[in-house]
């Protein structure tokens, strides 16, 4: 289940993704559920997930806005 995700985030386009395995791990099922049409770019995941924040999983939520704040792309 989280091996497409998985990929695409260690894939060249996506090296300077911040997000850490855990945080990737608990967003994996919104990402399907909210965002499935962004991926591959993770740029596009994150401002999809930002953008949709009032119905991220209460475990991706959490994960998303950790105490180093929400995850980025650059």
């Amino acid at each position: 289940m989280l091996a497409p995700m998985l990929a695409f985030c260690a894939s060249d386009a996506s090296a300077q993704y911040r997000g850490t395995e855990e945080q990737r791990q608990a967003c994996t099922p919104d990402v399907f559920r909210l965002c499935n049409s962004e991926i591959p770019d993770v740029g596009r995941i994150v401002v999809c997930l930002k953008r949709n924040r009032a119905h991220l999983s209460p475990a991706c939520r959490a994960a998303f806005y950790a105490r180093r704040g929400p995850l980025k792309h650059r």
